[in-house]
């Protein structure tokens, strides 16, 4: 049944990271950019794939991996909680996702899971043994509370991931970086923190291993802009509340045919370029290290829409299918399409 429009809202509006009174932006480091140019998504020699993802960027990245087990080797989640924790209901996104009123169900959403797999709508979880995944909750984020980030952490280790749980920093709810715009503990646009660490360089060793350190310098790679509506299942992204053009950056070692690795980077709520423009593109510490390490970084770009007034992934059924965190999920299956076009 679809969502009613005023759940949605109320939904979105709880977990929209609102500037708290008294919370101020600091100075930020300014990194290196690329500007956007235009063109197209192609194939280059891809080794392995991988996701990471912030709130409901962070939900979207979990589905991605589980559903596609056998193809994505790791993830990196910040400020999340376990795959199909929303259960399609507005108020267990609420209360049990977010809030932690009600319990995550993590032993229902593990048999989920297995009932999936054993129907063939999401790879075998066998494939999820093994996997290197990187967790990260920061102690002020009142958003996704720990508790519900520590089922995340039970549900991967449940079936034999490799986990690295990194809970003990003072971040609000944000992606953490080092370019970040607003102070550690602040929960505000652009949810940008700097905590003065770097958890990009943390889980990237965890999912990659060793990886040099990032260029600090000017970018030596492309940012591409492309149509997202290529991918989209309907062939209209608007229609999928995903903005009509995506980015990826291509270092140039990567564009000349050396074998690189792909990371999926998907943004939380408001956060997104048409609310923030490149800021999480540009700040979130994944550029400088792709030109390091032969990484190409996928951005796909979620927008507001009627039932998703505040740009989030869809991670609770909003657009109004019960198969969201499956195999054929809308969203899901539109950035796999990119992923199957980048690496061949």
């Amino acid at each position: 049944m679809k969502t009613p429009w005023k759940a949605v809202t109320t939904l979105a509006a709880a977990l929209l990271l609102v500037l708290p009174d008294g919370v101020a932006a600091r100075a930020a480091s300014t990194p290196y950019t690329k500007a956007p140019v235009a063109g197209t998504l192609r194939a280059y020699p891809v080794s392995a794939v991988y996701v990471a993802g912030v709130s409901s960027g962070g939900y979207l990245a979990t589905q991605l991996q589980v559903a596609y087990s056998a193809r994505i080797r790791g993830a990196a989640i910040f400020a999340a909680g376990p795959y199909y924790c929303a259960q399609n209901s507005v108020p267990q996104a609420l209360y049990g996702c977010g809030d932690n009123i009600y319990p995550t169900y993590l032993g229902n959403l593990e048999a989920y899971t297995r009932a999936w797999a054993s129907s063939g709508w999401i790879d075998g979880t066998g494939n999820l043994a093994g996997q290197p995944v990187y967790v990260y909750h920061g102690t002020s984020d009142a958003t996704v509370k720990k508790s519900v980030t520590d089922d995340l952490v039970r549900y991967y280790q449940d079936f034999g991931a490799g986990v690295r749980y990194d809970s003990g920093g003072a971040a609000g709810h944000s992606w953490v970086t080092p370019y970040g715009t607003v102070g550690c503990t602040a929960t505000a646009s652009p949810f940008l923190a700097d905590c003065g660490t770097d958890p990009q360089g943390a889980f990237l060793a965890h999912l990659l291993g060793p990886v040099a350190a990032p260029n600090t310098g000017p970018l030596g790679g492309t940012l591409i802009r492309f149509s997202q509506d290529s991918f989209a299942v309907n062939g209209w992204a608007n229609g999928l509340s995903m903005d009509g053009s995506g980015f990826a950056y291509v270092p140039a070692a990567c564009a000349a045919g050396t074998t690189c690795r792909l990371l999926v980077a998907l943004h939380g709520c408001a956060q997104g370029y048409a609310r923030v423009g490149t800021a999480f593109v540009d700040r979130a510490n994944l550029n400088q290290y792709a030109d390091t390490n032969r990484l190409i970084v996928l951005y796909p770009q979620a927008i507001a829409s009627g039932v998703n007034p505040n740009g989030c992934w869809d991670w609770w059924g909003y657009l109004g299918a019960t198969n969201y965190p499956i195999k054929g999920g809308a969203q899901v299956e539109t950035v796999m399409n990119m992923v199957r076009r980048l690496d061949g």
